[in-house]
């Protein structure tokens, strides 16, 4: 017991406590942190402005419903950006700010495959021209391993049931976030509780499974249409989104572990795990600026419609012709 005491005693006060208030933040930057949180903040916001920019452009020259589609994905990088931006300067509305984050990507996930359908030519389009080919379907997340699964043909259910996959994780994903913050404010959302009682032990898991299940048939569509939307560069755009997804997921959850296991050590005002995420909210804005730069030019552009298949083309010019033969004997 006396050892106990003793331990206790010697850890500073404010690393058992909340995170600190934000004017406790502003009080305790020395030189480098001013200048390091002045940079990070203006990394947000030319971010959030470039990517405003790119919507007045994208709203004036790109047709609707594609519009649309590619602002929702087009900005993933520059509200992240700018949540964490928030979430670094008000570290007690770290909970609303990656709940916000997380429900914006929970769309854009939805949004990837529909703009991938939408790039072939809307959904009719991409049935006519698939309707004699079968897909794949065993590739990641969840049957990569599972070659053996038969290639489904695309009909109007398989696309239907692809939007589906994707779509509850938009809805469920946005409802259990409203949901854990509504337990948090009332005490009995906590991360750091890891105890079969606890609500985050049940709610986190079954999050993580709607999430595997939603990036599946956002693979599937792309694994079998990647090709075809080659020239649009539909395989930068896929990389730039997969990134979002491992930084702003895969990331986040790593260096919370670290926090709460206690490997990131307790920093006054800070405590081991308002610091964890302070570091994760500082490593996002400069990630996701980085990731705004580069998918800036492959979406600030207007699109043509997709190059005809060759084989079409032949097909069609050989009907004409036919078609225009017997004109030309009856002339002669």
């Amino acid at each position: 017991m006396d050892m106990e005491e003793a331990l206790n005693s010697t850890i500073h006060p404010s690393c058992l406590e909340e995170p600190p208030l934000a004017i406790d933040v502003i009080k305790q930057l020395d030189v480098f942190g001013v200048a390091l949180y002045s940079m990070l903040t203006l990394m947000s916001t030319l971010s959030l402005l470039l990517y405003l920019e790119e919507c007045v452009f994208i709203y004036r020259k790109v047709p609707s419903p594609k519009k649309t589609t590619i602002m929702w994905v087009n900005g993933a990088a520059p509200v992240i950006a700018t949540m964490a931006c928030f979430g670094m300067w008000i570290p007690r509305a770290t909970m609303f700010t990656d709940m916000t984050s997380n429900s914006y990507f929970a769309v854009v996930v939805y949004k990837i495959l529909v703009l991938m359908i939408e790039e072939s030519g809307g959904s009719e389009a991409f049935l006519k021209s698939n309707a004699q080919k079968t897909f794949k379907i065993s590739v990641g997340p969840c049957c990569c391993c599972c070659p053996c699964l038969p290639r489904v043909p695309v009909t109007r259910c398989m696309l239907f049931l692809l939007k589906l996959g994707a779509l509850q994780y938009a809805i469920l994903k946005t409802v259990l976030s409203i949901v854990s913050i509504i337990l948090w404010t009332n005490g009995n959302f906590d991360l750091s509780d890891l105890e079969i009682t606890g609500t985050a032990i049940w709610i986190n898991p079954f999050i993580g499974v709607l999430t595997i299940i939603s990036l599946w048939p956002v693979a599937i569509m792309f694994m079998n249409i990647c090709n075809t939307l080659r020239s649009i560069k539909i395989i930068p755009k896929y990389a730039m989104y997969q990134l979002v997804l491992v930084l702003s997921q895969l990331q986040t959850a790593i260096i919370n572990i670290l926090a709460l296991d206690g490997t990131i050590a307790c920093s006054p005002p800070f405590s081991s795990s308002a610091r964890g995420t302070m570091l994760s909210q500082q490593l996002m804005i400069l990630e996701m600026f980085i990731i705004t730069l580069v998918t800036r030019p492959l979406y600030r552009r207007t699109y043509d419609s997709l190059p005809t298949d060759p084989h079409e083309t032949d097909n069609d010019q050989n009907s004409k012709i036919s078609l225009q033969a017997p004109e030309g004997e009856h002339t002669a």
